[in-house]
């Protein structure tokens, strides 16, 4: 009878050993892969803000082409950019060119 009883705390103490081993390995994997999950979050997070960014950047500038594009609907702006980046001039007209500091 108390080879019984040792056979018994033998097996109910490998038992718990091993729900005990299996309880950590399971504790240890979740871990592990809500970091990993955390860490996926964090660089989207990132890159969000960094796509957010480029976006404003962007808007931007679309709002200064669209300007732009409207200023190149009238002939007068037209005529005088030209005048000033291309160096045209009407007849009579003469150029001088400063020099920019």
């Amino acid at each position: 009878m108390a080879n019984r009883k040792k056979n018994g705390k033998k097996k109910r103490n490998r038992r718990m050993l091993l729900l005990g081993l299996g309880s950590i390995a399971i504790i240890i994997t979740m871990t592990l892969t809500i970091g990993k999950y955390w860490v996926e979050i964090f660089d989207k997070y990132k890159e969000k803000q960094e796509l957010e960014e480029k976006l404003a950047e962007l808007q931007a500038e679309e709002k200064e082409l669209q300007l732009d594009a409207d200023k190149l609907q009238d002939p007068d702006y037209i005529a005088r950019y030209a005048r000033e980046k291309y160096s045209y001039s009407k007849d009579g007209e003469f150029i001088i060119k400063i020099p920019e500091k």
